[in-house]
């Protein structure tokens, strides 16, 4: 493994852990570089609260939670209002669908089961699962992650239901100019490979891309010079969102398989 990826350079697309993925790469003879296609994540007290008081107020039909830190954040954040009885309570009284095995621990350890979850820690997996629902005149709750998600929200609406959305996170986009090196670095095939740990930062940059009109050159570079590297599924769905096939992906969402997996991937090829 020690030079799986000898004379690769790899650009860090995620600013947590840059500092330990960089290891990894070099530990493994390769080149790392740091460049952040996100800001900051945050806790959005505010939008948090508002959301508790209208979830414990307004119960809805269906409970659809995306993320267990999210969901962890929610408790937190009821405990703090003194609504973590009535947030629990009203959690139990209604259906919840799941997607990621981390939200579902995270429901288990509060002794809630979901009716629903995905097969494949997909989004898409998890609308397999509600594709039998009836949800005509159904108020639904969804739990984002710090981002919008237009596909679920719009399959929902489809399906006859409300939909009413809760971020206990937000993403910040990056440093300015920080994209612009990025992408540039891609399209003149100036890095070998690109590691996503998160949808938002492939997000960021193909938005980026779209707006500088460069947008089918950069998935025209991931399907033929440079190789796109995701940490797991959510990851995954977001480049295939834009038409990115090829994709180096390790079976458990964890960095350090990220990084073997891409080792394995490149040993395959030569």
């Amino acid at each position: 493994m020690a030079e799986q990826l000898k004379g690769v350079t790899v650009a860090l697309a995620g600013p947590r852990k840059a500092g330990e993925m960089a290891k990894l790469v070099e530990n493994m003879g390769g080149t790392a570089l740091h460049r952040p296609a996100q800001g900051t994540v945050f806790l959005d007290d505010e939008a948090l609260r508002e959301g508790l008081v209208n979830w414990t107020e307004h119960p809805p039909g269906l409970a659809i939670l995306t993320t267990g830190m999210g969901l962890d954040a929610l408790f937190g954040m009821a405990e703090q209002m003194g609504l973590s009885e009535r947030f629990l309570e009203v959690l139990a009284g209604a259906p919840i669908a799941a997607r990621g095995y981390k939200t579902v621990n995270a429901l288990k350890k509060r002794g809630l089961t979901p009716v629903v979850r995905d097969d494949d820690g997909s989004t898409t997996g998890l609308l397999r699962g509600l594709a039998d629902w009836d949800l005509r005149g159904k108020e639904v709750i969804l739990q984002l992650h710090g981002e919008s998600a237009p596909r679920i929200v719009a399959w929902l609406e489809e399906s006859g239901a409300t939909v009413r959305e809760i971020q206990p996170y937000r993403h910040t986009p990056p440093e300015p100019g920080a994209l612009a090196t990025l992408l540039l670095e891609i399209l003149a095939g100036e890095v070998d490979a690109v590691a996503f740990t998160s949808a938002p930062q492939f997000r960021f940059l193909a938005g980026y891309a779209r707006e500088q009109g460069r947008l089918p050159e950069l998935i025209a570079a991931f399907e033929g010079k440079v190789l796109a590297v995701s940490v797991g599924r959510i990851t995954s769905e977001s480049l295939k969102e834009e038409g990115i096939t090829r994709i180096v992906a390790p079976e458990h969402e964890r960095m350090g398989s990220m990084f073997v997996e891409l080792g394995r991937y490149l040993a395959a090829r030569r």
